[in-house]
């Protein structure tokens, strides 16, 4: 056996292994191996044919999950094709092909429950000679195990389905890997979700982040406040989440162990909640009148916390994640300045001219709205920022600043007793020329100023796709695979994973997998793919 780590160059497949290279004739291809890279894998030039006919996912004896398992039973059924591309018939082979087992044993039950901030991804592989051995603690960890074997079996230039001998020990470096998607600047029909859901798998992302809402418009379909996106949307009748359209993506998102954290972003970024919602939002001023315009929520006024306790009763209700994000971004302080009755409250509070502490006031407020829901408030980090009296239990979300900002920011955050999420550096709604994965691949989340306790607050971090520029003609390229990059660097070990040079191949294979798998994945460079996309 050899701890390898696969390329192919010029022809020639390489292994390194305490730094000697070996080298392997082309007659026994290897697939550049999992993307993104296990912690400990172990791999032989030794291949097995599989045979579609002959292959078989089996619950182990003693697994607490049989079948009958929701998650299981309908990830054997799509892994299957993922495994076995392009089958459609059994073959003519002339090759002899002994029967394939991929046993699967997990040790927790969990099989009808929702994944969540705790779930455990952890998982063992071993592929031998006419069987492979799936063990982990919970379907999440067995979920990640299947789509890491899905990955080892590859095609010969004559389409037979191999695998080589290969054993794994595997689990994630941070327990949250999210992406972000803006849903609010362009709507984002469900089968794009969906499809977007199915990927960020392939890359063992387990956050969904649904900016569902924003200023521009309000398509969440609201049953407590209908006129939200009655008069919010862009569209009432196209541009709409129902709450059977919410709870497809929950439920599709559950089915490849990702959670579903909502953000209802308060108190700017909210002028499409006006729209529905008479005096939430702060009228501006101009001198002694108002101007027609609308500022952030009143923060003010007893009506505006009586309305998002009930909206956010409604979201606690049909969003089983034990997070919320609230956001609590950019906020312009100008039409509370403007106004009359904000001053005077501002006057009574004894704030003076600092607004920042009437944020604060309304922040405080919110989370302890989703407190008494038991959720878990994510916020973005401009409300650490504003020294607001946050609940320990908060996490905190870094969403600006150069390399040695967001890195005085961790080291600031965690120096407090936060736990924090990391996305400045993997803003992939900016793109440029040339070959910006690398960007995103080369990133240190834990290289700050900090002991080791303070780098366990480091929960994760996350790839965000704002929308401005970005609808469902486009989202998809852009994502990925340079979302990808940003996977393995939340995923794997970082030592392990330092060498770009050594990362292209194995990720420009993967792009390939993508494609194949119906994801109209963006190129890394010059080169082609054995089975290009097809969906056009």
């Amino acid at each position: 056996m050899l701890e390898t780590s696969l390329h192919k160059r010029r022809g020639l497949n390489i292994a390194i292994l305490a730094g000697l290279s070996f080298v392997f004739l082309n007659e026994v291809p290897v697939s550049q191996g999992v993307w993104p890279m296990p912690q400990k894998i172990s791999q032989s030039s030794q291949r097995y044919p599989l045979s579609p006919e002959e292959f078989t996912f089996q619950y182990a004896k003693d697994s607490a999950a049989q079948p009958g398992c929701s998650v299981l039973d309908a990830a054997f059924r799509r892994y299957f094709t993922l495994i076995f591309p392009g089958y459609s018939a059994p073959s003519a082979s002339t090759i002899r092909v002994v029967p394939f087992t991929l046993m699967v044993k997990v040790h927790a039950g969990g099989c009808e429950e929702f994944p969540d901030a705790d779930s455990v991804e952890r998982y063992s592989l071993g592929v031998y000679a006419g069987q492979g051995v799936l063990t982990a603690e919970t379907v999440w960890g067995a979920l990640r195990g299947l789509e890491s074997f899905s990955q080892l079996v590859y095609q010969d230039e004559y389409d037979a389905y191999y695998v080589n001998k290969t054993e794994i020990v595997d689990f994630p470096r941070f327990p949250f890997r999210g992406i972000l998607l803006d849903t609010s600047r362009h709507f984002l029909p469900v089968e794009v979700i969906l499809k977007t859901l199915d990927a960020m798998a392939y890359s063992k992302f387990n956050v969904f982040h649904w900016h569902i809402v924003d200023d521009p418009s309000f398509p969440y379909q609201s049953l407590s406040f209908p006129d939200l996106s009655e008069k919010g949307a862009f569209h009432t009748a196209t541009h709409v989440y129902t709450q059977a359209d919410v709870q497809r993506v929950i439920a599709h998102a559950r089915m490849w162990g990702i959670r579903v954290l909502p953000e209802f972003d308060t108190p700017g970024h909210t002028q499409s909640w006006g729209k529905g919602q008479p005096d939430l939002l702060t009228p501006c001023y101009r001198g002694p009148v108002p101007s027609g315009t609308f500022g952030p929520v009143n923060p003010t006024v007893n009506s505006t916390y009586q309305f998002i306790t009930r909206l956010f009763k409604e979201i606690n209700a049909v969003f089983p994640d034990s997070y919320i994000h609230l956001g609590g971004d950019e906020v312009n302080f100008f039409c509370w300045k403007s106004n009359p009755q904000v001053q005077a409250f501002m006057t009574k509070m004894g704030f003076g001219s600092d607004y920042t502490k009437l944020e604060s006031f309304y922040m405080e407020n919110i989370m302890n709205i989703t407190a008494a829901l038991n959720k878990t408030s994510v916020v973005w980090q401009d409300v650490f920022d504003y020294h607001e009296r946050i609940p320990r239990n908060t996490v905190l979300h870094i969403w600006k600043g150069t390399t040695a900002q967001y890195r005085q920011e961790l080291s600031r955050m965690t120096e407090a007793g936060y736990r924090v999420l990391l996305a400045a550096p993997w803003y992939l709604n900016h793109i440029s020329y040339g070959q910006d994965w690398k960007n995103a691949y080369t990133v240190q989340p834990l290289n700050f100023t900090g002991t080791e306790e303070q780098k366990k607050l480091v929960i994760g971090g996350e790839v965000c796709m704002w929308g401005e520029y970005v609808d469902a003609t486009n989202l998809t390229p852009r994502l990925w695979p340079r979302a990808s990059a940003a996977a393995e660097r939340l995923w794997s070990d970082e030592e392990q994973t330092s060498s770009v040079s050594e990362a292209c191949p194995r990720l420009a294979e993967f792009r390939c997998r993508l494609l194949r798998r119906g994801i109209q994945a963006e190129p890394l460079y010059v080169g082609y793919c054995k089975h290009e996309f097809q969906a056009l």
